[in-house]
């Protein structure tokens, strides 16, 4: 996923890809996969700041969960009023809570992001190297939502290339190059994700029934990859979170 991180108040130092940046208030960092970046303060500083991780999000034209603009640090003028603004009314909505605040919250995310391309402080990355096939970047796309659309059952490489008529090679070798990955690795990291989020919503599911949700019959197997990816087994995971 592509990060946003908003600076609504205060000071603090990020460390971007080895550079050190003192940021103020009214700052807002875009962080895209792979970037490296820390926040560190010193003894007296302060600060408020919002951040919103955005995942399965595509620009045309770009690898999906990409924020194709030139600088991680954003400076706005003509949309930073209207930019607050919003950030103000996301703090507002998810305070409040109220029945489809999870939809407003979506919408208000969306419009942060057009104030952003549109602002004229802000520029499109045009590296040839990010841009990609239209084609192949559509093709790519559905593949995803095919995982994720089906990810609760038995799915091999053989069986989501045989969906979109091309071999396993060539479906692998496409997939890497759009997305950074195998299709293998992101449907496993899409049932692991899945898993998190119902152990969570659910802490009465054993660990079998979650298993089986999100489309493994071996528990002992489905454990292992869940406590590789967040250094907890899917039990202590539960019962930590359960605890909070």
């Amino acid at each position: 996923f592509f990060e946003l991180t908003i600076l609504l108040k205060g000071e603090s130092f990020y460390t971007i890809e080895d550079e050190a940046h003192y940021l103020v208030e009214k700052t807002v960092l875009v962080f895209n996969p792979g970037i490296e970046h820390m926040e560190y303060t010193k003894e007296g500083m302060e600060n408020v700041q919002i951040h919103i991780g955005l995942r399965h999000f595509n620009f045309v034209g770009y690898k999906r969960d990409y924020f194709p603009l030139e600088s991680n640090i954003i400076h706005l003028e003509n949309y930073k009023e209207s930019f607050f603004d919003t950030c103000e009314e996301i703090i507002r909505e998810r305070n409040e809570a109220k029945p489809g605040y999870e939809l407003i919250l979506k919408a208000l995310v969306y419009k942060l992001i057009i104030y952003l391309f549109r602002d004229r402080t802000t520029k499109l990355n045009e590296d040839q190297s990010l841009m990609l096939d239209h084609e192949k970047q559509e093709l790519v796309n559905e593949i995803q939502l095919y995982i994720e659309n089906h990810y609760s059952e038995d799915l091999s490489l053989e069986q989501i290339a045989q969906e979109f008529y091309t071999s396993s090679t060539t479906l692998s070798r496409l997939f890497k190059e759009f997305s950074a990955d195998t299709p293998i690795n992101y449907l496993i990291n899409y049932r692991l994700e899945k898993a998190k989020n119902l152990i969570i919503d659910n802490p009465s599911l054993s660990i079998k029934e979650v298993a089986q949700n999100v489309g493994y019959d071996d528990s002992l197997y489905f454990s292992k990859l869940f406590k590789k990816k967040f250094g907890e087994s899917p039990s202590f995971y539960g019962e930590n979170d359960d605890k909070k």
